[in-house]
């Protein structure tokens, strides 16, 4: 999956890609070196158009790729 024209959504994509048993959002922010609030805000996007589903453990949300 690509998102043509943005690069930085591009590379959570990929980071998630590569992670399929998910990671949580810290995990996403060290990997791709992007501020917390970019990642979040990024994620927020990508699950209301169904490409990424949370799942709850504890007191961590794991996202992951649909």
């Amino acid at each position: 999956m690509r998102i043509v024209g943005d690069d930085a959504v591009n590379n959570i994509i990929k980071t998630l890609t590569k992670n399929p048993e998910g990671l949580t959002i810290t995990e996403i922010v060290e990997k791709t070196g992007k501020p917390r609030s970019f990642v979040r805000t990024q994620l927020a996007k990508l699950e209301g158009g169904n490409k990424v589903v949370i799942r709850n453990v504890g007191m961590a949300k794991i996202y992951k790729l649909q």
